[in-house]
């Protein structure tokens, strides 16, 4: 079928329900069941509807709109990257709509199935969760949608990204020059691509000097609950870590927070390492030591991709990567020699 010729009529006959059933369900009024909607929203992804429709109504009625997916606002890093992505949009004429899915495949789906279909004249999806056949039926609406820190399925589409796995070996490494032996890992959250890569790298580091531990492993969710959690749970080992890197910002400071309710001293009696260099890591007390992404030019990038899609240009299989930078505070120094005093 012609990916131009895809109309209400397609959607409804593959999903076996009415043409006013499939405008109720994508315009999300009317009653419908949720198994209605379910074959709806599949049915239309299968066929690529949703973006389709959004591809004729950019080029008859552009509304100086960008979309932008993210997975929360409560994070700090999401929300620099929205006022990164908001600022160049901004430059260029536009303003920026910011959805947000609660880390939902399904809300992912809604949201970009919203905005693609009339209200943004490009859709940037920052961390995608969707599965590949998501990304696919994506690729084939020919909409202007770039992926922003996507390290998951293969996929045509432009992706922005800031390098996880070689900061992180940084970060490791910077630890153990430092004298570290045992040196904790806290995880990000399960389906993250970049949470992946800093455990990836955490554990070739460890490996490579032969010092992996799976017990000095727990998992995270980039929140500082968790981080004062897992802190607990590292700090109460026969033979507890004298470091910690922990795969975000807030999560490191879960962690000095549990290290000092247990009466000990950052980084005197445990270093602790983040990820994101987050606006309150250089004025924490101590001053957190982290590892940093180039936000600013990686907001401009994803506009000028999109602005660069919407003009026609060629961006297919584009990626653009930026490099990670570790940077070096207060709460990170050599470990306590045995019987040396506080």
């Amino acid at each position: 079928m012609s990916r131009e010729k895809v109309t209400l009529s397609h959607v409804a006959r593959l999903a076996g329900v009415s043409i006013i059933t499939v405008s109720r369900v994508l315009n999300n009024k009317g009653r419908f069941s949720e198994a209605t909607r379910a074959r709806v929203l599949q049915a239309a992804s299968q066929l690529g509807y949703v973006a389709n429709t959004a591809a004729r109504s950019l080029r008859g009625h552009p509304t100086q709109i960008l979309g932008m997916v993210i997975p929360e606002l409560v994070s700090p890093y999401f929300a620099e990257l929205a006022r990164a992505a908001a600022d160049a949009a901004s430059q260029m004429g536009y303003d920026l709509a910011v959805f947000t899915t609660s880390r939902d495949p399904e809300r992912e789906r809604e949201r970009v199935g919203a905005l693609l279909g009339g209200l943004a004249d490009g859709l940037i999806i920052v961390v995608p969760i969707g599965s590949a056949a998501f990304l696919a039926s994506l690729e084939r609406s020919r909409a202007p949608v770039v992926l922003v820190n996507h390290f998951g399925a293969a996929t045509h589409l432009p992706v922005v990204r800031a390098d996880s796995f070689e900061g992180s070996l940084a970060a490791v490494r910077h630890l153990l020059a430092l004298g570290h032996r045992r040196i904790g890992f806290i995880t990000g959250a399960a389906h993250s691509s970049q949470a992946a890569e800093r455990l990836r790298a955490y554990r070739e580091c460890m490996l490579a000097a032969g010092l992996w531990d799976e017990r000095l492993v727990r998992p995270g969710d980039f929140t500082q609950r968790r981080g004062v959690e897992a802190g607990h749970e590292l700090l109460s080992l026969e033979d507890p870590p004298t470091a910690i890197f922990a795969a975000s910002d807030l999560t490191a400071f879960g962690v000095i927070a549990a290290a000092q309710a247990r009466g000990l001293q950052v980084p005197q009696d445990l270093s602790v390492v983040g990820f994101d260099n987050i606006p309150t890591a250089a004025h924490s007390h101590p001053s957190l030591t982290t590892v940093g992404h180039p936000i600013q030019a990686m907001g401009q990038a994803m506009v000028d991709l999109i602005i660069k899609a919407k003009a026609g240009e060629q961006v297919r299989d584009t990626l653009v990567e930026f490099p990670s930078e570790l940077i070096v505070r207060e709460s990170s120094a050599p470990p306590r020699t045995p019987g040396e005093k506080i």
